[in-house]
Parts: structure tokens; sequence; C-alpha cells
């Protein structure tokens, strides 16, 4: 018989908060859960791997419901895969924008904190847009 998890130990196994779990389980994201003598939550290995799957959809800001059509195209087997490129691919594309976005913020702090140095240096007169001239 396989090993089965609380939702305690699934919790430090993926990340996720126990009301977090509970939340996705309940919104049937955790196919197949299974109970345990004291009608409690239970997982086995795949499972624990499906939570994590769910951890990075969720990374990947799909919401409840565009997760809950990916679980119901991946419930259809290697028929849906297609379908799961296109949804991932749409995905990735909006990831790499973001990436984008926040490459750019990193590029402005260090060349703000590049100014501040050279100013604290004496190396650049202080300036400011928000202070008069």
């Amino acid at each position: 018989m396989a090993q089965l998890y609380s939702m305690k130990q699934v919790c430090e196994a993926t990340g996720f908060t126990y009301e977090g779990l509970r939340f996705y389980c309940n919104q049937g994201l955790v196919p197949h859960v299974k109970r345990d003598a004291n009608n409690r939550r239970v997982f086995d290995e795949r499972d624990i791997k499906w939570v994590k799957s769910l951890t990075c959809l969720k990374r990947c800001d799909m919401s409840i419901r565009e997760m809950k059509e990916y679980l119901e195209l991946c419930l259809q087997g290697a028929i849906s895969i297609p379908e799961r490129k296109v949804m991932l691919a749409a995905k990735r594309e909006r990831l790499v924008e973001l990436l984008d976005e926040v490459q750019k913020s990193i590029d402005y702090i260090d060349w703000k904190q590049g100014f501040y140095d050279d100013v604290l240096a004496g190396r650049t007169e202080y300036t400011s847009n928000l202070l008069p001239r």
C-alpha cells in the first residue's frame, strides 16, 4: 500500500498553507482526494506532485477558473495535450512580458543606486526633479 500523507505533511512538502490547500481541495483542484478512517484528507505521492504543479500554475498567474479548466483537460489524458500547450504558451508569453517589466525595474534601481553612490562619493552633484532649483 502506498504511503499516505496528512494535510500538514503535504503543506510542509509543497509550501502551501493549510488553509490554501484546503481551499484548493474544496474547489475540486485536487482530484481523487482520499479520506482516512477519521474522514481527514490524505494524499499519496501523486497527489503531492499535482499539488506542486498547482503551486507552479498559481505562480503563472492562472486563475482558479483557468486551473479548473487545465485540470479538466489533464483528466482527459493525452488527447488534450494540444489545448494544454496553448494555455501554457499564453501564460509563458505573459510571464516573459512580466520578466521584462521586472528587469526594467531592476535596471532603474541599479541606475539610481549608482547615482546615489556618485553623489555620496562627491563625483556627482545631487539634483532632484522634486525639489526647486
